[in-house]
């Protein structure tokens, strides 16, 4: 089996690979249910009831889908059948006598029948789930899968990032997304398997815990042997005895012990090295490739630290947005292609905006050495069902992306969606705080931004948001700590108070300083949309190469900030801001925006 950390990209979750596995991306049955009688209609039994054909995993919405239908449709149904030859090539029975179904996403609320037997419930968008349907398969050649998602348009609380509840894109908003918008997938597994993997590195130690969960708790004592290896060169190999569903334990790497040698396998933008772990549960029962990144992430003497260095941050925002298929990317090359595109703009590292891209794209990211910044997307109420839903979804997304070296900070809130009135709600503020330091407890090893662009409550880097379009009013508010601690403790750039705290924080000289939305430059001829904007505006190519190039240099020249991110990579619809098209054309030559990034 190839090594997880020289695969293709194309599996569906690239830190737990098995030999094999099958994609349903495929065209299936499709109805709406505007009037949501499909329960009562039992339409997961009724085959009449799918009237079209979606093209999976695009939503409905997307043109790339075969529908293109953005209007209003709060619940979907799906209908598909696998064959028996596809379970075969899911390795069923050869790789295990247990058939699980994989869904990467689906907005918000999923319920699954096969076969006409409900198998799973699911609630969040932006996360995976997994349902064991083998009591549901019948000794028959056809398995049918129905899917019913339910996703209120109208409805604020639940985590929606920059999906419009109006009819249409407005503003920083942009198309829904409905139902299945991430691929679905069938693997075979023995009875007792491994259901999740968590690698976290120890760079001082030279080590790395590995936190195992399995299907079930075994019946008795079983081994489960972990190699860990590089390029082929064995680096440690470890057995231990598994008895409970859930297991942790430290392995150590001895080539990490020679001081002089230990950088070689660290993992950085620069040098982006992954150790490949081979896990084998029991005798040969369940075998699992995976890998990870041996680096450290802090913040100290007002530096961002990486493997306890300073690291300067040039980011883009990203908001793996694409015309034709929307929030999915038209197809799994095109994830790669992403994060070379980044990479060759001169950046080295993105800032994934209101969404949990998918795994596959975190892999290119992990492999070609570009740092990412953690965030989900946002709900726009307050009250306990919106605390509720995000809360739940955003521990999920922590688990399961805890293990990507890429991702160096987490971002639970995003410029106060879902707690407009922290400066004055002692509720809000509590809730901002909750996530930050749940993330902290289920990993304390990254930095947390507690709310990025103003109003943080206990952030571990100050971070600002500011769309100033003058190079000399932006350099003249940043050079001087001094004035970047008044604003701190007072009002930021947009008017909105930097923190909500009760008592300003002492420690205000400590934290580093980052400006993490900037620019936002529109320069867009021909564009189609009427209602494009930027937060300011080129007139020509070369218009734009001077106002790109004076704010980044701007920033750059700030000596107070850490680093940066720029708004925006591509355009999205109606924002026509991006450094790049929709269509991911730069809109000056790469190396000349690179060498304005790179300064």
């Amino acid at each position: 089996m190839t090594l997880a950390s020289s695969q293709d990209g194309t599996y569906p979750r690239p830190q737990l690979v098995r030999a094999q596995h099958v994609p349903l991306d495929v065209k299936c049955g499709f109805a709406y249910d505007d009037d949501n009688v499909g329960l009562d209609g039992l339409w997961h039994h009724d085959a009449s009831a799918f009237d079209r054909e979606i093209q999976l995993p695009f939503a409905p919405e997307s043109a790339a889908s075969g529908i293109g239908d953005t209007g209003y449709h709060p619940v979907v149904w799906y209908r598909l059948a696998v064959d028996r030859a596809a379970l075969t090539t899911a390795g069923y029975p050869q790789q295990g006598e247990r058939l699980l179904l994989h869904f990467g996403a689906v907005d918000y609320r999923a319920d699954v029948w096969v076969n006409g037997v409900h198998v799973a419930r699911h609630d969040g968008g932006q996360t995976s789930f997994s349902a064991d349907i083998t009591a549901a398969c019948t000794d028959v050649e056809m398995q049918e899968i129905v899917v019913r998602a339910e996703d209120d348009p109208l409805d604020v609380t639940m985590p929606r990032g920059k999906q419009d509840w109006e009819p249409e894109p407005h503003g920083i908003w942009y198309h829904r997304t409905t139902g299945i918008w991430r691929t679905v997938w069938i693997e075979a597994v023995p009875a007792v398997h491994i259901r999740s993997l968590a690698w976290i590195p120890d760079v001082q130690r030279g080590s790395v815990r590995c936190e195992i969960e399995l299907s079930s708790r075994p019946a008795g004592p079983v081994a489960l042997d972990v190699v860990l290896s590089h390029q082929g060169v064995d680096l440690a190999r470890q057995r231990v005895s598994i008895t409970d569903r859930e297991a942790g334990f430290d392995v150590s790497l001895p080539s990490q012990r020679n001081g002089q040698n230990h950088e070689r396998l660290l993992w950085s933008p620069e040098n982006p090295t992954l150790i490949d772990a081979a896990v084998t549960l029991g005798e040969d029962s369940d075998v699992v490739h995976s890998y990870f990144g041996l680096r450290s992430t802090a913040v100290a003497e007002g530096q961002f630290l990486l493997n306890d260095r300073p690291v300067y941050v040039r980011s883009v925002l990203e908001q793996g947005y694409w015309p034709d298929s929307h929030f999915t990317a038209p197809g799994v090359a095109a994830l790669r292609e992403e994060v070379e595109l980044i990479l060759s703009l001169g950046f080295n590292a993105a800032r994934i905006h209101q969404k949990v891209e998918d795994p596959r794209f975190l892999y290119w990211c992990d492999r070609l050495g570009l740092m990412i910044w953690g965030e989900t997307a946002g709900a726009y109420q307050f009250s306990a069902t919106a605390v509720a839903r995000l809360t739940t979804e955003w521990l999920d997304i922590v688990r399961a992306y805890r293990s990507h070296p890429s991702i160096v900070t987490w971002v639970p809130l995003n410029e106060s969606w879902g707690v407009q009135h922290g400066a004055h709600d002692p509720a809000q503020r509590a809730y901002g705080l909750a996530l930050t330091n749940l993330t902290r407890a289920l990993d304390p090893t990254r930095p947390v931004i507690s709310n990025d662009g103003w109003e943080h409550t206990d952030s571990d880097m100050w971070t600002f948001h500011d769309y100033e379009s003058s190079g000399e009013a932006l350099l003249a508010r940043y050079a001087d700590r001094a004035g970047i601690n008044a604003m701190i403790r007072g009002l930021g750039p947009v008017g909105r108070r930097m923190s909500v705290l009760p008592v300003p924080p002492v420690d205000l000289e400590e934290k580093p300083v980052m400006l993490t939305e900037f620019g936002g430059v529109s320069y867009a001829p021909g564009t189609e949309f009427e209602d494009s904007w930027g937060y300011s505006t080129a007139s020509n190519a070369d218009d734009f190469e001077s106002r790109v190039g004076e704010i980044v240099g701007a920033v750059r020249a700030a000596s107070s900030l850490v680093g940066f991110c720029y708004t925006q990579l591509t355009d999205t619809r109606q924002e026509t801001n991006g450094l790049c098209t929709e269509d991911r054309k730069p809109k000056l030559p790469a190396e000349v925006i690179a060498g304005i990034i790179r300064g």
